[in-house]
This record gives structure tokens, sequence and C-alpha cells, in this order.
């Protein structure tokens, strides 16, 4: 009994961490001059592999308007492409997992049968799993020099205020070390 209590504050403690964003960066790039964005040719969250049924055009508004406010947060404000410092891009994809639950449900006895025994039953689900990309890629140079990713589980069935604030909450996660801080 306590073996499986333990197994599954594990899995809880594993699960709550996964869901930290992801960061890569250009160490030798100066952020601190980057003051202004515009939106990469590529930025569409349709034509880089999302497919899923969440993945539409009111998706794609609540994005670009999430990165436009995180953005300003940073004090790094959406201007057109020729008088833009860096270019955002951003993807998302969608993939199928299986979340798999066993545990003991009773001790019995079969008729027949001498002994005791334990029953194990296995649950198995299928969800899935979204994740949110975001590229800042210098203009003059047209080189990547950062890049966030959060996962996350997908939920159906959200009213459209729960789904902008769950966008707003994954591109504040993912922007919140854009720019990263500068160590010297």
């Amino acid at each position: 009994m306590l073996r499986n209590i333990i197994l599954a504050a594990s899995v809880i403690l594993i699960s709550a961490c996964s869901n930290t964003p992801d960061w890569d960066y250009d160490k030798s790039v100066k952020f601190t001059n980057y003051k202004t964005f515009s939106w990469s040719a590529d930025a569409d969250l349709k034509n880089n592999g999302g497919n899923a049924y969440q993945i539409n055009d009111l998706m794609e508004k609540r994005v670009r308007n999430a990165i436009i406010e995180a953005m300003l947060k940073h004090n790094i404000k959406l201007v057109e492409s020729e008088n833009a410092d860096v270019l955002v891009n951003y993807h998302a994809s969608v993939d199928s997992k299986i979340e798999a639950d066993s545990f003991n449900t009773s001790y019995s006895a079969r008729w027949n049968y001498w002994g005791f025994g334990y029953q194990t039953q296995t649950h198995a689900r299928e969800y899935d799993v979204g994740t949110l990309v975001i590229d800042v890629i210098d203009k003059a140079s047209n080189q990547l020099v950062w890049r966030g990713a959060k996962e996350g589980r997908l939920r159906n069935k959200q009213t459209p205020e729960q789904r902008t604030t769950s966008v707003n909450k994954t591109v504040f996660a993912i922007l919140e070390n854009f720019p990263p801080v500068e160590v010297h």
C-alpha cells in the first residue's frame, strides 16, 4: 500500500515538472539591442504540422495576441517587417499519447482453487499533447537567436475564454525568459 502511494506521488511530481518551458538561446547575442519585432513569413500554426481540431484561425489569433502582449511586457513592440530588429516565428504540433494506470483492486479466492490472491486492473487512456514553439530570429543575420517551447495536455470542451486564458498562460510562460538575463 505504501509503495503504491509513493509511486503515485512520484508520478504526480514528475508530471508537474514536465510542464516547465524549455529555452535555448545564443549566448553571444546582446538581447538588450532588440526593441522591435515583426512576424516571420512562416509564422502560422496551421502550416507547420498543426492539424488537430484546436489548431484553427481562432487559435492563431489568440497566439498572436498573447505574443504581442508578452513582448510588450518586455518593452519590445510590434512594427512593420522592414523596421523590426527581430522576427518572431511560432508553430504548434499535436501528438497522441497513452496514459496507463495499473492498480490492485482486491484480494479474492476462486471457486475450486485453494489460496488467495489479488487482482490487477489496468486502465489506458489516449490523450492529445500540444507543443507550442516560439522562435526569435535576428533580422539582420537571419539567424535563430532564441527558442522557447512548452507542451501540455490539450483539453476539449473549453469555452473561448478558457482557451484564451490557456494560450495566454502558455505564451507568457514560454516568453518569461525572453530576453534572457545577460550575465557579465
